[in-house]
């Protein structure tokens, strides 16, 4: 993929529009917020003037003071980069209106981008203003394609995909994971969706898909279902971890998220985790350093691998 970098970019003296990840909590150890650092680190080193342009929450085109991005400030003053508010509360971001586009570019000379768990989304920031100046991808938005890139392209055999959480609409990659995986393991809140029966034996489906089943309040998954998945695990040479296994936040409904986590982080595999409640897992864990790649994007990260590329990588390469 011939992404432009940042080093193909003079961004010397340059006003440079950054896009970062900031749906998160203001923490500078946040890994969402670590992942900017060494873009933000080549930046300052060429004397640019910094202008983060960034996303929190939904606040649907309204102020909402509560999802200000005024606390992140104090963060990126080592940079000394400026962040704008957040972007949402103009509904031009998310509806990809060209005046608001052009509003964000009238701030800068360049454009990178470096946000890429937001770059599946067809927003303002993401998709039309690179189309109104120099643009290149951040340092960290590489990496995330180079190593999420390894999962299709000449992987390790058997791959294994495990795909969990709360979301229904994780539902629909299923089917196109099913063309990069040898299996696709269910679990989190999405047997409900499939219909579990909590306690049954776990089901297969197709050969390739395994759906676990979930406790009697479905906040977790079963012993067997813990059990299928790590003989899966331990089969495997390739291993996206994509969402948790149950209410993790909750002691007494942690057991499959640790489990099944600490099987892949023990795994002598190429492994992959990534979506805003993995992150959090891993850290509780203290899995940081476990695994081959951490990815900040969940929704993202499930596309680029069922169809190898992004909006937001589309109009960095035209």
């Amino acid at each position: 993929m011939d992404l432009p970098k940042l080093t193909d970019l003079d961004v010397t003296g340059k006003k440079v529009l950054l896009r970062l990840d900031l749906d998160c909590d203001p923490d500078p150890d946040d890994l969402r917020i670590k992942a900017s650092e060494e873009t933000l680190d080549y930046l300052k080193e060429k004397g640019a003037e910094i202008i983060i342009l960034a996303h929190r929450g939904r606040p649907d085109g309204k102020v909402n003071e509560g999802l200000s991005l005024a606390s992140f400030q104090p963060i990126f003053d080592k940079w000394g980069a400026k962040v704008e508010e957040n972007l949402r509360f103009d509904i031009g971001e998310e509806s990809n209106d060209p005046e608001f586009a052009k509003k964000l570019a009238s701030l800068g000379d360049c454009y990178i981008n470096d946000a890429f768990a937001s770059s599946h989304r067809e927003h303002a920031s993401i998709v039309g203003l690179p189309k109104l100046l120099p643009h290149v991808a951040g340092i960290h938005f590489m990496r995330e394609v180079e190593n999420l890139s390894k999962v299709f392209e000449n992987p390790e055999h058997p791959v294994v995909v495990l795909i969990s959480g709360i979301k229904k609409d994780k539902l629909e990659m299923i089917k196109p994971l099913e063309e990069i995986a040898d299996r696709v393991l269910v679990g989190g809140r999405l047997p409900e969706f499939l219909g579990d029966a909590a306690l049954e034996s776990v089901r297969s489906q197709n050969g390739k898909v395994i759906i676990g089943n979930l406790v009697m309040d479905k906040e977790d998954i079963t012993l067997n279902t813990i059990d299928r998945f790590t003989k899966e695990i331990k089969l495997a040479k390739t291993i996206v971890l994509a969402g948790v296994l149950g209410k993790y936040e909750d002691e007494g409904h942690r057991m499959g998220t640790e489990k099944i986590f600490s099987a892949v982080a023990d795994s002598n595999t190429f492994k992959i985790v990534g979506g805003g409640d993995s992150l959090e897992a891993v850290r509780m864990l203290h899995l940081e350093d476990k695994f081959s790649w951490i990815s900040v994007g969940g929704g993202a990260m499930l596309e680029f691998l069922s169809k190898k590329t992004l909006p937001g990588i589309e109009v960095l390469t035209t």
